[in-house]
């Protein structure tokens, strides 16, 4: 028994299962956005978090890290229920091609699960679409909630993505308008409690992938976080 399943937020960082194997790579057509609700690990119902999920555009590339579950039935089932409570506010698991960076134009793996959400605020709840930036940087540096502050899950997002050498601009340019805002609400507060984040980050060029053949991917299956 084997399974794929690619991660582009905090599984990026914490994937939090055991896993066998882990591929930093690549899935085309889809971009990381920050539209989904959090309410029950960075924020709560009455204050949500900002967290990620995915938009699909043609032509778009998204980096991550996949990771492959490989064993018993026992094994695999746990991983995914494990995977299925995390990500509870995800309502589809999306099957896509996954590419390394060696190679852009063969996928390295097919049918890796990632987990993905309805961009619809009527039949997906946890929908919260997008807003202007300083708007989101507003309520990511607000929230809160059990697992910690939504501010912490973008400022490790950042670091992670620098960290496998793909910084992703749009993530560089939020967490410094973040920086901005929690450099407002710290005014006045005392040295001990003020609230600070990682120094501010330069936006980084993505730097094309030679030469793709793009296509667009089947539709979703159905889950993610």
């Amino acid at each position: 028994m084997v399974f794929w399943v690619f991660g582009y937020g905090s599984l990026v960082w914490n994937p939090g299962f055991e896993y066998d194997e882990k591929v930093i790579g690549f899935i085309k057509d889809y971009r990381r956005v920050f539209d989904l609700a959090c309410i029950d690990h960075r924020g709560t119902p009455e204050n949500p978090a900002r967290t990620c999920t995915l938009e699909l555009i043609e032509g778009a590339v998204c980096w991550g890290a996949a990771y492959c579950v490989r064993g018993s039935p026992e094994k695999e089932r746990a991983a995914m229920e494990y995977l299925e409570r995390r990500e509870c506010e995800y309502d589809q698991k999306t099957l896509v091609d996954f590419y390394k960076e060696g190679d852009p134009l063969q996928p390295a793996l097919t049918g890796v699960i990632v987990f993905t959400s309805t961009p619809d605020k009527v039949s997906n709840k946890y929908y919260l679409g997008p807003a202007p930036l300083d708007e989101m940087a507003r309520q990511i540096a607000t929230a809160v909630g059990p697992c910690g502050n939504n501010r912490d899950y973008l400022f490790l997002l950042e670091k992670a993505m620098f960290d496998i050498g793909h910084e992703d601009d749009m993530v560089i340019e939020l967490a410094n308008e973040v920086r901005k805002v929690l450099g407002t609400l710290g005014k006045g507060i005392s040295k001990e409690k003020k609230l600070v984040g990682p120094p501010q980050m330069p936006l980084k060029s993505q730097t094309p992938l030679p030469s793709m053949q793009l296509r667009l991917l089947p539709e979703a299956v159905a889950m993610d976080s």
